[in-house]
């Protein structure tokens, strides 16, 4: 079974592309999802343990713990060690499934694949992409966000150009659904026939 890391920056259509590899058949593992549904249960009582005050009805209220860790770097690290092994579990639990139904490719989605060196941990690196100006133009339509916000996140991100120049597929989301229909049974077709790279 190969295994295909799907990353891309803030606003570059990864969720919707994650969504037409599940739409064509492929597993996919959602690691945001994935500490959504840790903080709603599992990792709830160790995170109050750590950070009394942060959960609220058995699930942690994300803002609080955010503010909590955001600017200390034990606390963040004190996080990591709570939730990471959870989803080390969680991630072996889904390979196990998706490798017992047969699959023979499935999808990873992890926001920074490269900065936290998870290209190690795929066989082949898929990076969407757009143009800055649509990548500003949807971030700042979904009004959860301002620009200086923005420009924040995306300075804390490794650039575009430098996840394309590392990508081994890359998915264009400019042009609407079908070319990236498209474009995901060409890789699909390429990636099976790949030699397992991952440590």
């Amino acid at each position: 079974m190969l295994i295909l890391g799907l990353t891309g920056s803030i606003g570059m259509g990864k969720s919707t592309t994650a969504k037409l590899f599940v739409e064509a058949g492929v597993p996919l593992y959602d690691a945001d999802a994935q500490v959504h549904r840790l903080y709603e249960g599992e990792a709830a009582p160790a995170i109050e343990a750590a950070f009394p005050g942060t959960t609220a009805g058995g699930k942690v209220d994300r803002a609080k713990l955010s503010a909590r860790v955001v600017h200390d770097a034990a606390a963040m690290k004190q996080l990591e060690q709570i939730v990471h092994p959870m989803l080390g579990a969680s991630r072996q639990k889904f390979f196990a499934d998706a490798e017992a139904a047969g699959a023979p490719v499935v999808v990873l989605d992890i926001p920074l694949l490269f900065e936290t060196g998870g290209e190690k941990r795929v066989d082949a690196v898929v990076v969407v992409t757009t143009s800055p100006e649509l990548q500003r133009e949807r971030v700042l339509a979904r009004g959860t966000m301002d620009a200086a916000k923005l420009d924040a996140i995306i300075a804390k991100q490794m650039p575009d150009a430098e996840k394309r120049k590392r990508a081994d597929f890359i998915v264009d989301t400019s042009h609407g659904l079908d070319p990236v229909r498209a474009r995901i049974r060409d890789i699909l077709a390429e990636v099976v026939k790949m030699p397992q790279r991952r440590e």
